[in-house]
């Protein structure tokens, strides 16, 4: 194989079979419950990057349904997902999201979240699943249960426009791909969107959240102190590429 092929072929590991294909990603019926809860200032300053800005001491942890999606097929996935602001440069701030953990249970976006964007993707089993009167999250680490969270299944409608714009806020997560040696030879903060939105209905309701310590899965590391709000959210949606917005290398 000529070098020129081996580059323009370049996209994914391993070169002959990816695991996953060229996106962007298309998810159908994908279903979020998102708990908000307050948590440790000093919790979050240990594990949100510069430049980056902690907004409030918030926390959203996220229970994902995706049981249609482009080359990634049908998975659940569950992780914390941090508010934060991004300096612009020009004296102003953009609000988005930073994303601190991600829980799945499917290779391919496991390994297509991390060599393409930097999610922070590891293999584990988290589901979200009515039952009866309830909308049930739960993550499992090996056998150690992790993290449940509950919510009342769809007592109150939300606003159309409130859950769109939760969605429009771009994420930021932080990709990094050692040298051969070790050392880091990428370490990039990432920005990314969510686009095409096609929001099938958005529902609160009381919810509840715990977590449990776990030494390599440490979700409990960012304490629950008060829950805020729970969210349930169905939708189909476009995951786009990303865009660097900061290299700590450079």
């Amino acid at each position: 194989m000529e070098p020129a092929e081996i580059v323009a072929n370049a996209y994914a590991m391993p070169l002959e079979n990816p695991s996953f294909p060229p996106g962007p990603y298309r998810f159908v019926d994908r279903e979020f419950l998102i708990i908000t809860y307050r948590t440790s200032r000093e919790a979050l300053e240990r594990v949100v990057p510069e430049p980056l800005e902690i907004v409030e001491p918030i926390v959203k942890y996220e229970f994902i349904r995706m049981p249609d999606s482009t080359g990634f097929g049908d998975y659940t996935e569950s992780g914390q997902v941090i508010p934060v602001r991004f300096p612009d440069g020009k004296g102003g701030h953009q609000s988005g999201g930073y994303v601190h953990a991600m829980f799945l249970d499917d290779d391919p976006p496991i390994s297509g979240g991390r060599e393409l964007w930097g999610f922070p993707k590891k293999l584990a089993a988290p589901s979200l699943r009515v039952e009866r009167d309830t909308l049930v999250g739960t993550l499992d680490f090996g056998p150690a249960r992790i993290a449940t969270g509950t919510m009342g299944y769809k007592h109150r409608r939300l606003a159309d426009e409130t859950a769109l714009h939760a969605l429009r806020e771009p994420g930021f997560l932080l990709k990094i791909v050692p040298h051969v040696d070790g050392r880091p030879r990428i370490c990039e903060l990432v920005r990314y969107y969510l686009k095409d939105l096609n929001l099938k209905g958005a529902w609160t309701g009381p919810a509840a959240l715990e977590l449990s310590p776990h030494a390599l899965a440490p979700v409990a590391d960012l304490p629950v102190l008060e829950v805020l709000s729970g969210t349930h959210i169905i939708a189909d949606l476009t995951l786009d590429l990303g865009e660097v917005v900061h290299d700590y290398l450079a």
